[in-house]
């Protein structure tokens, strides 16, 4: 409130001082006019007592204008939308000092008034916003017949926009206060005076009306009239409200708009791969929940940390779009559920080449069949066949089993399929390789399904990521996202990617991240080229990570020991819900 003005300083403005003497000065010049030939102290005493009628009124006016001023600057700087019009209706009360207020929204849809905020205090009401919620039917700014209904006096307010000033309700024409004679008959109050006025926002539409009842007399604290003079005032205290409510609105508006859409974007890249469906929801959503807990912690390293609203939003929006950057990778890759896989599975071409090379098998034994006198001689041609089938069966078993890839490929399969490469078939009289140079490179990958040149390709998700998201012009407020988002691949120990950042250099949201990520990751059941981890062994790479430095330890100890750990498992298969051990001690889920 540094910058609110002194109440001596509006008081006592030139151009207010200079109207206030020309004011005392034309008083006494008619009344010396109309006075003619009556005495001049007379005259003069008068005078004087009218033109301290008119400085108490000016003063007055210098109070209302100072508290204009400043309940403008206060609903200026609220954030909180119940708070906001809970102040609304409560300043307008202070302000005419009335008893009760009501504020109703338009609401466009449906074309009617909803119950925001009832106050009252003789009746020790406080409804809306904060306070008990609020069931009353809305008042329809149409009837039945589709005409407007002027009947109601809010509705009339909204209709035409302009105030009313009632001096009685139960002497008022023109409108039906049924509604509040029942109110009072049911509660002994005795509901009298009444100002409505509209809320415009600045289209100039009425978005609401405020409604105050029963002014009291400052000193008697009787009821009445609202005064004609406060009504002006009322009015701009009403544009003050409604310029607070629309800018919030607005922000609300525009922050649910970005929401809205970067939740699209994190469903579009997961419906470009039906086999990561849901990834950046799971992540988000557990991103969240251990932000949660560590707003929650009250004692250890995370006791001092407490994350605001808005810094929850900002860890919220860098967690849904972490793999915005996937947009651009390729869909196969994205997609490649076995190592020869690309545009199909080339197993299959594999299979092929090993049922050629039966058939010319086959062939030749064929060519070399005796006749059926000497079937001795049969014998061990057939011998010999049947064991080279054999052999190409277990080939191609062999084949299909590492094709699916997995966690770690022995290296006695790795030095098998380079023994592999070097057989070959027969076709078109041509001598060619069972396995091509490339699908000998893919299938001796030893971890998941992609080559280094592959995952070098899926790894510049991160950096394009990073790219397309310090191109967004992003508020004050979630400046932080980019780096969040772009950081989910590094780690503590320097050897993550893209940049390689160390520990000191990422952020303890970005680390949530980090870990939410793997942990996903680790436990999906929709991987093509593998099964969901059960928790045990999750929780137990987990804890591997931890040991080389890749993984916060401290958020692993938090998310295990606050129980986090076993909500999440909840929503695992069955399958994968075990007990497990984490730092010595078993957990059960």
């Amino acid at each position: 409130m540094d910058t609110l003005p002194d109440k001596a300083l509006i008081r006592r403005q030139p151009v207010a001082d200079m109207l206030m003497r020309k004011v005392v000065q034309g008083i006494e010049d008619y009344a010396g006019q109309a006075m003619a030939g009556i005495p001049a102290e007379i005259v003069a005493g008068l005078a004087d007592r009218v033109a301290r009628e008119v400085r108490a009124f000016s003063e007055g006016q210098g109070d209302h204008l100072y508290q204009l001023v400043k309940i403008g600057l206060g609903l200026s700087s609220e954030k909180n939308i119940d708070r906001l019009l809970e102040r609304i209706v409560r300043e307008a009360r202070n302000f005419t000092n009335a008893d009760g207020g009501t504020l109703y929204i338009r609401e466009s849809e449906r074309d009617v008034l909803d119950f925001a905020i009832v106050q009252n205090d003789s009746l020790g009401v406080f409804m809306g916003g904060s306070g008990e919620v609020i069931s009353w039917p809305s008042v329809p700014l149409r009837l039945e017949d589709n005409q407007e209904n002027h009947r109601n006096v809010s509705a009339h307010c909204a209709l035409t926009g302009e105030p009313v000033n009632i001096s009685d309700v139960y002497d008022a024409e023109g409108y039906d206060f049924q509604g509040t004679r029942d109110f009072d008959a049911s509660t002994g109050y005795r509901s009298r005076s009444m100002l409505v006025i509209p809320l415009r926002d600045h289209e100039d539409e009425v978005i609401g009306v405020l409604q105050l009842l029963n002014a009291k007399d400052r000193e008697t604290g009787a009821v009445v009239p609202f005064p004609e003079h406060e009504v002006g005032m009322v009015m701009s205290l009403a544009s003050q409200a409604a310029i607070a409510l629309t800018k919030m609105r607005l922000v609300r508006g525009l922050e649910n708009l970005m929401d809205a859409f970067v939740r699209t974007i994190g469903d579009a890249i997961d419906e470009k791969s039906p086999y990561t469906a849901g990834h950046v929801f799971r992540v988000a959503n557990l991103t969240e929940q251990i932000a949660l807990e560590v707003n929650r912690a009250d004692s250890g390293k995370f006791g001092p940390v407490s994350f605001s609203a808005d810094e929850l939003a900002e860890i919220r929006m860098a967690a849904w779009l972490h793999d915005v950057g996937k947009i651009t990778t390729p869909e196969h890759l994205m997609d490649k559920a076995t190592k020869l896989q690309s545009i199909f599975d080339r197993i299959e071409l594999i299979r092929h080449r090993v049922e050629i090379s039966k058939l010319n098998d086959e062939l030749i034994r064929l060519e070399n069949e005796p006749c059926p006198r000497t079937e001795a001689r049969l014998s061990p041609v057939r011998h010999g066949t049947v064991a080279r089938e054999e052999e190409w069966q277990e080939i191609v078993n062999f084949l299909d089993r590492i094709n699916l890839g997995g966690e770690g490929l022995p290296a006695e399969s790795i030095e098998k399929v380079r023994r592999l490469s070097g057989m070959t078939y027969a076709m078109s009289g041509m001598e060619l390789p069972l396995l091509a140079p490339d699908e000998v490179e893919n299938l001796c990958v030893q971890k998941g399904t992609l080559t280094a040149a592959e995952r070098k390709v899926m790894n510049h998700h991160v950096e394009m990521s990073i790219r397309m998201l310090e191109g967004l012009p992003f508020p004050k407020k979630l400046r932080n996202v980019p780096t969040y988002a772009g950081m989910h691949h590094e780690k503590l120990n320097g050897t993550g990617y893209p940049r390689g950042l160390g520990s000191d250099a990422i952020p303890l949201p970005a680390r949530m991240l980090a870990l939410a990520d793997v942990l996903e990751a680790l436990t999906a059941a929709d991987r093509p080229y593998k099964h969901g981890k059960m928790l045990s062994e999750a929780m137990s790479i987990l804890e591997g990570m931890v040991g080389r430095g890749d993984l916060d330890g401290d958020l692993c100890d938090l998310v295990v020991e606050s129980g986090l750990i076993g909500r999440f498992a909840h929503d695992l298969s069955a399958r994968q819900r075990d007990d497990f051990f984490w730092r010595g001690k078993r957990y059960s889920v």
